[in-house]
């Protein structure tokens, strides 16, 4: 009877399985890792009941493999990342969990299409979400003597490091400390980043049905809990999908195929002498300097991003420095598609500014002066001002700009909140503006702060649904001092819960508005204040966060003093910037200043939809295209 029992129960496993996986957790209990104190126990928890609220099961699969580096190899034993790749096991039945194998070939041979495939003396760590119940009595334990944050309503982490032997049976140990703080800084990364992956629609396998995300990297800052840190508070933590691969070629993955790696370009491919389709604007030589019209200028043949006067320039700048970006420009031009809003039905290229806004009808009025140099010899803050919103808006139609006029029907059960958006669609439906509006160029200021201080800074979306006061300091303010009347919108979006008080401090700010303070709304005032930012932050009201629009921070010494009262004062600092080369750029300024990227370099939803054009670039780029953080 008991064998009778025991094949039926194995044809059963057989049939239905766990899932992919190999079964719930072993029984190992953290509380026996030599070294390790009550409080990493409960870090560890804490950073898995994060993870865990993100859902990256309904996406994931084992079959997504992820690369993970943490630090440098020389800050792991043997000068070796512990466990370099990751899958999540479960999404599709069985137990919900991590697992992170030693290298990448190690995580393909043990994927099978249906059940994890035991690989005799191959070694893993796992995490697997498991519920008190069902959990062993050490780990019950634990959980009730340390008061451990669960994972969900009722879900615990278990950690263990198993092997399986040649025999097939599972052999498990408890985790090192050095393996668990490698786990908690992969964990607290990938709940920041999964939710970036991409789909890829076009070079995915079509009759697939696991999705297929466009390669990715991303690379965030963990900030160790006391009790893990080694005298670093912070590490560099790099999730890259697939493992080891930084950018991709989609030209060169067929419908069956998974993405490749960076492939060196072919001679035709490097000096082909690729003409720009241009409208006969100026560009620049890359190389030289040396301005040339657009129909005669020349870009790299393989990633298409540079702009040259020759290929003889083109030549020298590929030994000098190019041959090692030019995969990464070839992925970020990539991104085209991805980043143009074609939603809109106005011109959205502005490679010529003058025509562009004469083709809109607003050349040289309103608040549309700052959107080309024909008032550049007038400081900013003090275009002359002729009249009321509909001068401002440059005399479009009463329909195709905001009104200064509150927002009805967003008063759910007598009680009104800020106005929750996700992006420009959703804000023309909202106003009932026309898609051929082009306010969204000059709106994407304003409607950025407004977005970072309800959907990105937490503390702040926090204090405005208590109906407080939100203090921002607003860092080197220029064309925006003339934008007045757009900022007045994010009063509106308030919706009549919470206050903003927005402090402008800039070299640009003009004498004479110094010490000003203008109530733009009911709800939001505005103090602009004359000189940079490390002079005057002791004598400003402390702020909930720090914002930065269109930033440059690697073209500007004065911000390495800014930078430094970030820093020292430790509140949350948002910055944009309008391509991803300047914010790669950003980043390193960042590091160099002690500071760490905490919320990682995304699209803005909000970001201007007029495409700009860099005399010597054609990487795509937009006001306010990309928005990053630090001390979040």
């Amino acid at each position: 009877m008991d064998l009778h029992l025991k094949n039926l129960f194995g044809r059963f496993q057989d049939q239905f399985g766990s899932g992919p996986g190999l079964g719930p957790g072993s029984g190992t209990c953290l509380m026996k890792v030599e070294g390790i104190a009550p409080n990493c126990i409960k870090s560890i928890y804490r950073a898995a009941a994060a993870l865990y609220r993100t859902e990256p099961w309904k996406r994931l699969r084992p079959g997504h493999l992820f690369g993970i580096r943490v630090g440098k190899g020389s800050d792991w034993s043997n000068k070796k990342q512990p466990f370099p790749c990751a899958q999540f096991v479960g999404g599709d039945g069985g137990d919900i969990g991590i697992y992170m194998f030693r290298n990448e070939n190690d995580g393909k041979r043990m994927t099978g299409s249906r059940e994890t495939i035991r690989i005799p003396n191959v070694e893993l760590l796992r995490v697997t979400f498991e519920t008190e119940s069902l959990m062993f009595p050490s780990n019950k334990k634990m959980i009730r003597s340390l008061s451990l944050e669960a994972s969900g309503t009722d879900r615990f982490p278990v950690i263990d490091v198993t092997r399986c032997t040649t025999s097939g049976e599972l052999w498990f140990r408890n985790p090192t400390l050095e393996e668990i703080r490698f786990v908690y800084a992969f964990m607290r990364a990938i709940s920041l980043v999964h939710p970036l992956l991409q789909v890829d629609t076009v070079g995915g396998p079509k009759w697939s049905r696991l999705l297929h995300f466009e390669p990715f990297i991303e690379t965030v800052d963990v900030q160790w809990p006391p009790e893990m840190a080694k005298g670093n508070d912070l590490v560099a933590v790099t999730v890259s999908h697939p493992p080891g691969q930084v950018y991709d070629e989609k030209a060169s993955s067929t419908s069956h195929s998974t993405p490749t790696k960076y492939a060196e370009p072919t001679k035709e491919e490097m000096f082909a002498d690729v003409r720009m389709n241009s409208n006969g604007g100026l560009r620049q030589c890359a190389t030289c300097e040396k301005e040339v019209h657009g129909d005669q200028s020349v870009c790299c043949g393989r990633c298409r991003a540079v702009i040259y006067c020759s290929s003889t320039c083109q030549k020298q700048q590929w030994k000098d420095t190019h041959k090692s970006e030019c995969g990464l420009y070839k992925a970020m031009m990539e991104r085209e598609e991805e980043l143009a809003m074609k939603i809109f039905m106005f011109p959205c290229s502005a490679d010529q500014p003058c025509k562009w806004l004469e083709a809109l009808g607003v050349h040289q009025k309103g608040m549309w002066r700052r959107k080309c140099s024909c008032y550049s010899h007038c400081p900013f803050g003090l275009l002359p001002v002729k009249g009321g919103l509909w001068d401002s808006w440059g005399g479009l139609d009463d329909e195709e700009y905001p009104q200064d006029a509150p927002y009805h029907n967003h008063i759910r059960d007598g009680i009104s909140s800020p106005i929750l958006l996700s992006g420009w669609s959703e804000y023309y439906n909202l106003r009932s503006l026309p898609l051929s509006s082009p306010i969204a160029d000059v709106l994407s200021h304003p409607l950025t702060v407004y977005y970072i201080l309800t959907a990105l800074s937490i503390s702040s979306k926090n204090r405005l649904l208590k109906g407080k006061e939100v203090i921002l300091h607003y860092l080197g303010p220029e064309g925006e001092l003339d934008w007045m009347p757009a900022f007045a919108e994010i009063g509106h979006l308030l919706n009549g819960s919470g206050n903003i008080q927005i402090v402008m401090v800039g070299p640009e700010v003009p004498t004479n508005l110094s010490g000003t303070t203008s109530g733009i709304s009911s709800r939001v005032r505005v103090n602009l204040l004359r000189g940079v930012y490390q002079e005057e932050a002791t004598y400003l009201p402390s702020p909930h966060v720090i914002i930065a629009l269109n930033c440059v921070l690697d073209r500007n010494g004065s911000w390495s003093g800014a930078l430094d009262v970030i820093k020292t004062m430790g509140f949350p600092a948002f910055f944009t910037d309008q391509s991803e080369i300047s914010c790669a750029n950003a980043k390193q300024v960042l590091r160099s200043a002690g500071l760490h990227i905490t919320h990682p370099v995304t699209p803005n939803p909000f970001r201007s939809p007029v495409r700009n054009h860099s005399p010597s670039s054609n990487l795509p780029s937009y006001s306010n295209g990309f928005v990053f953080g630090v001390n979040t």
